[in-house]
């Protein structure tokens, strides 16, 4: 991310240049197959200028991954409750409702396995953390939640792929099923 102090023609512009990376990413189907040269003129903007926002495709790419895991990760929100977690997913869920069409698009690629399994361990920290002091007696709270967490990603990518039977909000009411079946004995 090279603009430090961004001005509202910056924002336009990185927006730009994220929406046209969007694009291509689920066009071609891989990172190391879009040029520079080709985003730029799909929104009819100088080299120069891209460069004065982005190193290059991978650092759009960076910029991207950098994005989602704060919308989904942010540390404001603690979580010390079910509830909370609960609602931490409902948030999730909003997020990714919200910006669906983006998510099909990056999420085409293959080229989205490093951001995935960093989104995954990430993940898995912010639920694990909030349930060592919800499921105190549960010697195998660490691989459930993984295998939850691992399960829901999975789901999220079949569906960002138009390879699941099921909607975006029948994966949230299942994964809010499944929360309490497998953490709540409920």
């Amino acid at each position: 991310m090279k603009v430090q102090g961004l001005n509202s023609s910056s924002i336009k512009t990185r927006e730009l240049i994220k929406k046209a990376f969007a694009e291509l990413i689920n066009e071609k189907k891989e990172l190391n197959k879009i040029t520079v040269t080709e985003l730029v003129k799909r929104i009819d903007i100088t080299r120069s200028t891209f460069y004065t926002h982005y190193d290059d495709i991978y650092d759009v790419a960076n910029d991207y991954q950098l994005e989602t895991i704060e919308l989904l990760i942010s540390d404001d929100n603690v979580l010390l409750t079910e509830e909370d977690i609960i609602d931490y997913f409902e948030d999730v869920f909003a997020c990714l409702k919200k910006n669906e069409q983006t998510y099909k698009m990056l999420l085409s690629s293959d080229d989205c396995a490093s951001f995935l399994e960093k989104l995954k361990k990430m993940s898995s920290q912010k639920i694990l953390f909030a349930l060592n002091n919800i499921c105190k007696s549960n010697k195998f709270l660490e691989l459930d939640v993984s295998f939850f967490i691992n399960g829901m990603i999975n789901e999220l990518l079949m569906y960002f792929r138009d390879k699941s039977d099921y909607s975006l909000d029948e994966l949230f009411v299942n994964s809010k099923k499944w929360f309490y079946k497998i953490f709540t004995n409920s």
